[in-house]
């Protein structure tokens, strides 16, 4: 009787294994990105079961499903969450999928904050990544427009008649940020102001920023935060790239880039030109509203193949512009005479950089960059003709014992300076040697410490110390992370090279005593919080808190003698302090949303009267929309920027300008379209609500009839172009493409 029982049992099991097998169907696909390659790892589940595969090195997977109706979920590190229905087609045909990148993924790779590769995620300090494709949705000829739709992030346009500018972080002015090529201090001193432009657009891979102070890593001018310029890979960077697009306003831009072989070298190399020459006058006041320009620059980098993956890579960079502004009617002809005024600039520029992992069982990188800066420059009459040279070498060790992840350096930097200005007597030159330790404790693998500090001594200040601690938590799912830090940062200022309103010649610049270190000590707060919907969609939000206190303040006083401009440390403390929120959305329907706004108070403090700093908002806001219409192919990008009031430069009470902006607000819109033969069309119209700082009637530029002041009338205010905070260009329309072919 119980061998009958056992019998049927084994019957009634293989029956029904038998009709499971049967009422199921296997399902096959391959899983790909935009650009067509392979997704390993992916993941691929039956909603509402615990039925789930991964796909294979090729992006291939198989997988049993329930007959009846069924839904997939398609899951990958970087990417959009896919869901689809299984339809009979896809039984039998088999499923392709392409996932969509989530470029504002917590996964992403940065390098900026701890100086080695890791998550963004992982990283103790807060970064924020910002790829090609986030710039494409308003393309720009340069860099330093690109950064106009970050939030936190500004864009300052020092002259308006010859439109130079900085980057402002968080209220600080271009000075206290560090512009940097692949980890390496490049962008400094004169090209602070100048050489923002002509990097290759083609050849970016991301940007990544760090806001509050970076000098225990990078030493001087990281006080307010760094942006780091990462360039594409010549093993992952399409054969051929080329961009190009032009304006109504009659502005070209070419962007071309390439790569190729040589042995086992690989070599990525790429050009920008810029040629902008049709003077406009829309406000009426004889001189141009936007600088005319024509501007080349070259781009090379190179990697060696190395026994173990060692890294050797070579790097380098030259610039040639040419921009002049002024009177509608000047030209060459004029230039550094005083019958017609113009401000013309001529600059050339060369860099080069590198990293050597050295051929030893510890873990050792040399890094390098060396470059130079020839200005010839003249502002109505007034030349400023100025050199400079920077050399930096850096080697850093890095070692993993247990739960210790230490990084130690030996830095030095060598800058010359020379100019042409009564204030420098004889060239100067600086030496910076340093040295900085840092330690990165796992404490839980929840849990991380961050220590390091940076001892520096300048041949012209003495010794400098930059410490700084780092929390991180993140939750067991990942899905949320917090970050608390402190740190101190430095920085010697050299007024003629970073302040453009020192040379323009129409006031005396002043100096109060031997101008000392700057020195800051920052506290932030950082919590992200990523929700994940059951419909594939992503929410993320982001929110910081900063405050900066500085000693030493280097701050341009315009208003004591309206023909002057004292420079003087700050006999009392300055703050920046505020808080940011950006919300990221990404819908599988194709929407996408990145939106943010920050609120500051930046202020100095001296003799007990707190004065808001000049030029800078208390309130900015910034977004990103896009949508794909998929039965079209077509992809919309919204863009922009709404900035708060600032404090304006005006002269005096005389001044019949008003001493304060109004909000004002930057948006373009764009269409673009793929094709299946690579080429990608888009177009579109920058500042469609037609903003400039004239509107309203306001003339921007004091006196400008009399730009030689040779009228002699007490009661004229003087020349001055330093009155301007906002681009002046209006609506424009542009169209252009891209062709890639990998």
């Amino acid at each position: 009787m119980l061998q009958l029982l056992k019998s049927c049992a084994l019957t009634f099991v293989f029956v029904s294994t038998t009709f499971i097998l049967h009422a199921q169907n296997l399902l096959q696909g391959t899983i790909t990105n935009s650009e067509g390659n392979s997704i390993e790892t992916a993941t691929v589940s039956i909603d509402g079961t615990k039925v789930a595969t991964s796909t294979n090195n090729e992006g291939k997977f198989s997988l049993q499903v329930p007959s009846g109706k069924n839904k997939i979920s398609i899951r990958a590190v970087g990417y959009l969450t896919n869901k689809k229905e299984i339809t009979s087609s896809d039984l039998q045909n088999g499923l392709a999928v392409t996932l969509e990148s989530d470029n504002r993924h917590l996964e992403e790779v940065v390098v900026s904050g701890t100086l080695k590769q890791v998550s963004k995620l992982d990283s103790p300090i807060p970064v924020e990544v910002f790829t090609a494709k986030f710039f494409r949705s308003n393309p720009t000829p340069t860099i330093f427009e690109s950064l106009q739709n970050i939030n936190g992030v500004r864009p300052q346009i020092n002259c308006s008649v010859c439109n130079t500018g900085d980057i402002h972080i968080n209220g600080l002015e271009g000075p206290y940020t560090m512009v940097m090529i692949d980890g390496l201090p490049i962008v400094s001193g004169l090209s602070t102001v100048y050489g923002l432009n002509g990097i290759p657009q083609a050849l970016i891979e991301r940007v990544e920023i760090v806001k509050g102070p970076a000098s225990t890593l990078y030493g001087s001018e990281a006080v307010g935060g760094l942006i780091n310029i990462i360039t594409k890979s010549p093993g992952s960077a399409p054969r051929l790239n080329v961009e190009a697009f032009g304006t109504s306003w009659q502005e070209y831009n070419l962007d071309l880039g390439g790569k190729f072989n040589v042995g086992t070298a690989q070599s990525l190399i790429g050009a920008n030109y810029f040629n902008y020459n049709n003077p406009i006058d829309n406000n009426g006041d004889n001189f141009t509203d936007v600088t005319l320009q024509n501007r080349i620059s070259i781009f090379n980098k190179w990697n060696f193949a190395r026994k173990d993956n060692k890294l050797f890579t070579l790097a380098g960079r030259y610039v040639y512009e040419d921009r002049w502004g002024g009177e509608m009617n000047w030209s060459r002809k004029y230039r550094g005479g005083n019958e017609i005024y113009g401000e013309s600039i001529y600059t050339k520029r060369w860099e080069m950089m590198g990293a050597y992992d050295l051929p030893t069982t510890e873990n050792l990188t040399f890094t390098f960059s060396v470059n130079g800066h020839d200005q010839n420059s003249v502002y109505g009459e007034t030349k400023y003709i100025a050199n400079q040279k920077i050399a930096f070498g850096q080697l850093t060790w890095r070692k993993e014992i247990k739960n210790h992840d230490l990084l130690t350096g030996l830095a030095y930097r060598y800058t010359y300076y020379n100019d042409n200005t009564t204030a420098t007597v004889k060239a100067s030159n600086t030496h910076l040697p340093g040295l900085f330790v840092q330690d990165e404790i796992t404490l839980h693998p929840q849990h991380k410490l961050l220590l390091g500090a940076r001892f520096d001594y300048n041949s012209i200040h003495g010794s400098i110390l930059s410490p700084r601690v780092n929390y991180k938590w993140n939750s067991i799912d990942k899905t949320q992370v917090l970050r608390l830090g402190i740190g101190n940062g430095y920085r010697v200022a050299n007024v003629f090279t970073e302040d453009h309103a020192a040379l323009t010649g129409a006031r005396d610049v002043v100096f109060e005593g031997d101008l000392k270190p700057e020195t800051s000590w920052n506290g932030n707060i950082n919590y992200v919080k990523k929700f994940y919907a059951e419909s594939g969609s992503v929410f993320s939000i982001d929110a910081s808190a900063f405050y900066t206190y500085f000693d030493n303040k280097i701050i341009p006083d315009y208003e004591s003698d309206v023909n002057k401009i004292i420079y003087s440390n700050l006999d009392g403390h300055a703050v920046s302090k505020g808080l940011s929120l950006n919300l990221d959305w990404a819908h599988t329907s194709g929407l996408k949303a990145m939106i943010g706004a920050t609120v500051m108070d930046v202020y100095s403090v001296e003799n007990d009267i707190k004065e808001w700093q000049m030029l800078t908002e208390k309130a900015m806001g910034t977004w990103t929309i896009g949508y794909t219409i998929k039965p079209l192919g077509i992809n919309v990008d919204y863009t922009g920027n709404l900035i708060g009031a600032m404090r304006l430069p005006v002269l005096g009470a005389e001044d019949t300008r008003p001493d304060k902006s109004e909000p004002w607000s930057i948006q373009n819109i764009q269409l673009s379209k793929k094709f299946n033969n690579g080429i990608e069309v888009f177009g579109g119209v920058k500042n469609f609500l037609n903003w400039t700082p004239t509107k309203g009637g306001i003339e921007i530029i004091s006196r400008a009839h009399d730009p030689f002041e040779r009228i002699n009338d007490p009661n004229l205010l003087p020349f001055d172009p330093s009155y301007v905070y906002g681009p002046n260009q209006g609506i424009r329309g542009f169209l252009g493409f891209r062709y890639n072919i990998f």
